[in-house]
């Protein structure tokens, strides 16, 4: 029985080293790549310009905003100053005034957060199409066979973001 169990051995031992032996050379010759996805979107040139596209377009809004916040500190401090001589009624107008600018300011607030949030998806749907261009092109260009976006340790040699990041300068 020993002897039958060696004779089994042998060809499974040998098929095994065979087959390591190969998928060591197919891994060998397989050319993978990595892209670091929040590089890209913090680095690149097309991110750069969106952001500053995004800054511009609500900066008159967050000027506004600013404003605002600056009339009620003032409206408050004014309030402090002066309440215990401000007659009754002026003091009641007062509080309303800054209750009623709290929650314009608030509302304002929140509109602002939501029309950039999404004007910011809409930016980075544009940069995620313009990266996966750039992506395939250097894949064909260098015959990677797989590229990858976001791992959790990556070899230097393999990243290849500041290649995907000049690709996407140069456009």
């Amino acid at each position: 029985m020993a002897i039958l169990g060696t004779r089994l051995l042998v060809p499974i031992l040998f098929g095994l080293a065979i087959a390591s032996s190969a998928s060591a050379t197919f891994a060998a010759e397989l050319k993978i790549g990595i892209v670091n996805q929040e590089r890209l979107l913090r680095e690149s040139a097309p991110a750069k310009r969106s952001q500053g596209r995004l800054d511009k377009e609500f900066a008159a809004r967050r000027a506004e905003l600013d404003r605002m916040q600056k009339q009620g500190r003032d409206l408050e401090a004014t309030l402090q100053k002066e309440a215990v001589t401000m007659p009754e009624p002026d003091r009641i107008a007062k509080e309303r005034q800054i209750a009623q600018l709290t929650r314009d300011f608030q509302r304002m607030q929140r509109e602002i957060r939501e029309d950039r949030t999404l004007r910011q998806n809409e930016e980075l749907a544009s940069i995620q199409e313009l990266a996966q261009k750039a992506i395939s092109e250097i894949a064909e260009k260098e015959k990677f066979d797989l590229i990858l976006q976001d791992a959790v340790y990556v070899s230097p040699r393999i990243d290849i973001t500041d290649k995907v990041i000049k690709a996407l300068a140069d456009k």
